[in-house]
């Protein structure tokens, strides 16, 4: 083996390591959380975009309204049209989102409606499967973000993954980070698919490779985000690496949970129904 590739497995190991110290401190330690204020929708008003990794503190959402700064408001059905996607970043300016999330060839469109606004494009890249050439990912983030993308979503290579091939997972990963610099990019690490352990082995692969956030799920694979994994991924890559849940968030209940647990973005379909109080029956 050659020395790069026993530093890699070294660290890896190590960030292994600390995210079972961090889970076992936060199981040990964990308080009780009181319910949040009851969440009542009221007019939409200027939000921060946040762009923190860190956890968000629960205590400061109050009301539905106040989760719209952590939610990335998201269109990603392959039928979607050009003006599905100026509905969604009108939306997203009227409520305060974070972001647009859309696939690449809608990224132009969502910047022009989005310019001047604090909410920012997002594209997602090798979407939905991961199954793509690094040097395929990497080209389609560049040109997204020629496009105006200013935030990378990334499926990662779930067959090098779950074939313990973790050197081409970190490679896959580095590729567009790299190429999407200063862009932040988040991983994807489609959760339904796979075990606690290979959510760990992905979680620190991908701090170990630059990634911004990890996220669930792509919202077209098994299951979606749920507390546990949220817990597990926030006790992986600490505070340094933010963590995004998606998949199955239709209420405002659900996303303050998700936020409880380490979430620091959302990512959702149902983005007014949340921020209005309402609960959606999106599949997102």
């Amino acid at each position: 083996m050659s020395s790069d590739a026993e530093a890699f497995l070294t660290l890896l190991e190590e960030l292994v390591d600390q995210a079972r110290h961090r889970l076992h401190a936060r199981k040990v330690s964990q308080e009780a959380v009181p319910p949040a204020a009851v969440l009542n929708p009221e007019p939409p008003r200027p939000p921060l975009v946040k762009t923190a990794t860190a956890r968000v503190d629960p205590a400061s959402i109050l009301k539905a309204q106040d989760l719209a700064p952590y939610i990335d408001h998201t269109l990603l059905k392959p039928e979607a049209r050009a003006e599905d996607v100026v509905r969604v970043a009108e939306e997203a300016r009227q409520y305060g989102f974070a972001t647009v999330c859309v696939n690449s060839c809608h990224v132009a469109t969502a910047a022009r409606v989005l310019a001047g606004a604090s909410a920012v494009p997002i594209a997602v890249v090798g979407f939905p499967l991961g199954a793509m050439l690094p040097q395929a990912k990497a080209y389609e983030a560049r040109e997204a973000i020629r496009a105006g993308a200013r935030e990378i979503d990334m499926v990662l290579n779930l067959g090098a993954l779950k074939a313990h091939d973790y050197q081409r997972v970190h490679q896959d990963i580095a590729a567009v980070v790299d190429a999407s610099h200063p862009i932040p990019v988040k991983v994807i690490l489609e959760t339904g698919h796979l075990t606690d352990e290979e959510k760990v082995v992905a979680c620190a692969l991908s701090k170990a490779a630059g990634a911004a956030f990890v996220k669930t799920s792509t919202g077209f694979g098994p299951g979606g985000a749920t507390v546990k994994d949220i817990e597990l991924m926030r006790a992986v890559v600490g505070d340094e690496v933010g963590v995004k849940a998606s998949g199955g968030v239709r209420s405002a209940e659900d996303a303050v949970k998700l936020i409880r647990a380490g979430a620091n973005r959302l990512g959702a379909s149902a983005s007014v129904a949340i921020v209005s109080g309402q609960i959606s029956t999106a599949q997102y």
